[in-house]
């Protein structure tokens, strides 16, 4: 993230954790936290919650930090003229992010495919374009439009896939209450239109490798 201004490296277990974050936002955001608390009917100077409204401040900033981060220049940051035009597919990206209506996460999974016209991108490239742009408040019909156009614009393939399958916690934990439910959207632009081509990759995201 931009202007991060606090690093806290902490080891447990030989696992090295680090946390990095604007501390004027984590300020501004808790100064809010201890009025929410006691209008929920809590004491927000009990011991379980004294330290709440910072640590909910640190989440908030870490589950929105793709605001911090240009999706397109992530691409640009490993392109590579390849002459190879057949279909790329990275499917079963795990996909985490926030609702805007209700401020509760949804998740699941993402499947990208791209035909490359003169250039290919890294592969690691694509999980982080999801990233970006689903670690932000959003729904989940223009997070998908966001992934597709941001990989058509950049890297100018002849087509580009993207469907999205997840489950969502305003559904699941309030309102209708249904546990089971699963979203699916999808975007297709170029060659994706073609419904053979299109029929090809919908075929390669449900395959087993077994």
């Amino acid at each position: 993230m931009s202007d991060l201004t606090s690093f806290e490296d902490e080891e447990q277990d030989g696992y090295i954790k680090i946390d990095r974050y604007n501390e004027k936002r984590v300020e501004k955001i808790a100064a809010h936290y201890p009025a929410i608390l006691e209008s929920l009917g809590e004491n927000p100077a009990r011991e379980g919650l004294v330290k709440t409204p910072e640590r909910v401040a640190k989440a908030l900033q870490f589950l929105t930090h793709g605001y911090d981060i240009d999706a397109a220049k992530v691409l640009r940051s490993a392109m590579f003229e390849e002459d190879y035009s057949q279909m790329v597919v990275v499917k079963d990206i795990e996909v985490y992010s926030m609702c805007e209506h209700h401020m509760l996460p949804f998740f699941g999974k993402a499947h990208i495919a791209y035909i490359p016209n003169g250039h290919i991108v890294g592969l690691s490239k694509i999980p982080r374009v999801v990233d970006a742009f689903a670690r932000r408040l959003q729904v989940q019909e223009r997070l998908t439009n966001e992934i597709r156009d941001c990989i058509q614009e950049t890297l100018k393939p002849a087509g580009v896939a993207v469907v999205m399958e997840c489950k969502h916690m305003c559904m699941a934990m309030r309102g209708v209450q249904k546990q089971n439910s699963v979203t699916t959207t999808s975007a297709f632009t170029g060659a994706f239109q073609n419904d053979v081509t299109r029929s090809e990759f919908l075929r390669l995201i449900t395959a087993s490798l077994d």
